[in-house]
């Protein structure tokens, strides 16, 4: 591993400071490409102006005639957070805003795959919808689009994910990255798409009238469900995501939030007044997403939509087990995965350029969790296949991967399926994660053509593990109270959480629970505690770490120590 210091633009940093912004924040946001006191602004007066996004002002005019028709509108939401939280949003939002006829559909990752598919839209007609509403999904629907529009539906798509190069014939399309749309940030997760798109039907109501002579509804109340939903897709945490889970979290802290929310923090053993970044990433929505992994999303989206507090407690409950049961079933196929990576190269040996793996006892719902493990571990592309559940398609293999900087896996599986026709049954998703279907009797084909192009995409510094850290750090800042500071931020993908790096001084090192070892280190003459969870071997006397800071309580009395993620020695 390479520890590498991020460079800081000294005018960028003043200017902060001078702003008013604590030096060591000033220092970490110059490092992150904020220039002024203006990115920093979080209010929703400088939110980016729904204008600017393509096929937005007629999905506001579709949505208020439906409503003005008091027809029926069905939402198709997808099995992972971002959909969830789409999902719920657009429920709840359509309902403030004056629609009596809105239920979802969510589809089964392994009855119905994914997205809008042929026989969902024939459901969606049976249930008695007039227009379909697509959240986080139905850009690459063409199929499940055509059958809509045969069924006699309209269909409105809200989605974030890259097009492919036909679109569905969807009465509007609403995606940022559908060729012509001019909306700056492309980086916006489903849920912020359909954020968007309430936003502008509330415009699109007013210019109508519908409000005259009581108040105006306040969407404001959906923003922690789109801070959740966005941190917890890993986009890129632009300046005006970082506005939206700004002002989501700001709400949390304060005690506005959906109850089933706040059931969820308790699951969780979290604390809405002390909200982070870190709770949804890591917490909050791993439990939503083992629904959709494991079970049934519904359970996920009826904790989001529920005002009831005593339901709102049982969802969370029945999520928080559900995703326990996640862990072990991940755990136990990250222990086969990595036997069997271990199995295909000597220990002295350089991985190959991108890695696959499948075992005919994984679970599809967990792939996407150890393609990540993998991916960390080896520093390469990877894709973790299982055989799919679906009745009549055992002979097909899902695969989930996760890639790394300068690898664009969704270009890679588009290059893969120009160079070998009918290899991937299906395919789609972003540059750091994609999906793919393929034949059981094609794993060989596929995976000997990910690594030719791995081969030819990745030079030797690519591949190279690397480590972004800011570098040393005054002593003056090991206080808790800085801790907390830094833990109140907005970070996230693209807006990485400060990590440090430095020489120590090891004092004394120890295993604890068998895989993790425990520091007790002298940090620029300072005594500090420290981990490495996953750790086992011991380190040098004095060691370069690259380590986040924590805060840590014992007999009433809190400290910072280090979380260490890597070394250079």
């Amino acid at each position: 591993m390479k520890i590498i210091t991020r460079d800081i633009p000294p005018r960028a940093a003043w200017a902060l400071e001078q702003g008013g912004v604590h030096p060591l924040l000033a220092r970490l946001f110059a490092a992150r490409g904020v220039q002024g006191m203006d990115e920093l602004d979080d209010g929703l007066a400088r939110l980016l102006p729904p204008s600017g996004m393509k096929g937005l002002h007629e999905a506001a005019i579709l949505l208020a005639d439906t409503i003005a028709a008091d027809q029926r509108i069905c939402i198709v939401a997808d099995y992972d957070c971002d959909g969830a939280t789409a999902c719920a949003v657009g429920i709840r939002g359509l309902r403030l805003l004056g629609a009596k006829h809105v239920n979802y559909i969510v589809p089964d990752r392994v009855v119905d795959g994914y997205g809008l598919t042929a026989p969902i839209s024939r459901r969606v007609k049976e249930q008695g919808a007039d227009l379909l509403v697509t959240v986080d999904n139905g850009i690459a629907s063409v199929e499940g689009v055509a059958a809509a529009n045969a069924a006699g539906l309209k269909v409105l798509v809200t989605d974030h994910h890259l097009p492919g190069a036909e679109l569905p014939d969807a009465a509007v399309i609403v995606n940022p990255n559908q060729p012509g749309c001019n909306f700056e940030s492309k980086a916006i997760a489903g849920v912020g798409v359909m954020f968007y798109v309430l936003m502008a039907l509330r415009a699109e109501l007013r210019a109508r009238g519908a409000f005259e002579g009581r108040a105006e509804p306040k969407l404001d109340s959906l923003l922690p469900l789109v801070a959740l939903g966005t941190v917890a897709d890993v986009v890129k945490l632009d300046a005006n995501n970082r506005r939206l889970v700004a002002q989501g979290l700001k709400r949390i802290r304060a005690g506005t939030l959906p109850c089933g929310l706040a059931s969820l923090f308790v699951a969780a053993a979290r604390h809405p007044s002390m909200a982070t970044t870190f709770d949804f990433g890591f917490a909050l929505g791993p439990r939503i997403n083992a629904a959709g992994r494991l079970s049934d999303m519904t359970i996920g989206i009826e904790c989001l939509l529920t005002d009831d507090k005593a339901r709102g407690d049982e969802l969370a409950r029945s999520l928080d087990a559900i995703n326990r049961e996640r862990r072990d079933i991940e755990g136990g196929m990250r222990e086969q995965a990595m036997e069997l990576v271990d199995g295909m190269f000597d220990e002295s040996d350089e991985p190959p350029p991108a890695v696959c793996v499948f075992d005919p006892d994984f679970h599809e719902g967990v792939v996407g969790i150890v393609a990540s493990r993998i991916k960390d571990r080896l520093h390469r592309p990877t894709f973790v296949f299982a055989a799919s559940q679906a009745q009549g398609k055992e002979h097909e293999l899902k695969g989930s991967g996760r890639s790394i900087p300068g690898f664009h896996l969704r270009d890679a599986l588009d290059l893969l399926a120009k160079r070998h026709p009918g290899v991937l049954l299906r395919f789609g998703g972003h540059a750091m994660a994609a999906g793919c279907t393929i034949e059981e009797e094609h794993l060989d084909v596929f995976e000997n053509a990910l690594a030719q192009i791995a081969h030819e995409w990745l030079d030797a510094p690519t591949l190279l593990r690397r480590l972004d850290t800011d570098g040393p750090l005054a002593p003056e800042y090991l206080r808790p109270d800085l801790v907390d500071t830094l833990h109140r931020a907005v970070w996230g993908q693209g807006f990485a959480p400060p990590v440090f790096s430095e020489e120590v001084e090891i004092v004394s090192q120890r295993l604890v629970g068998e895989k993790h070892l425990q520091l007790k280190m002298k940090h620029q003459g300072q005594p500090v505690d420290g981990i490495w969870f996953g750790r086992t071997e011991p380190l040098p006397s004095r060691v370069k770490l690259a380590f986040r800071l924590d805060a840590d309580e014992w007999q009433g009395v809190r400290r910072v120590r280090f979380l260490v993620e890597g070394a250079d020695y």
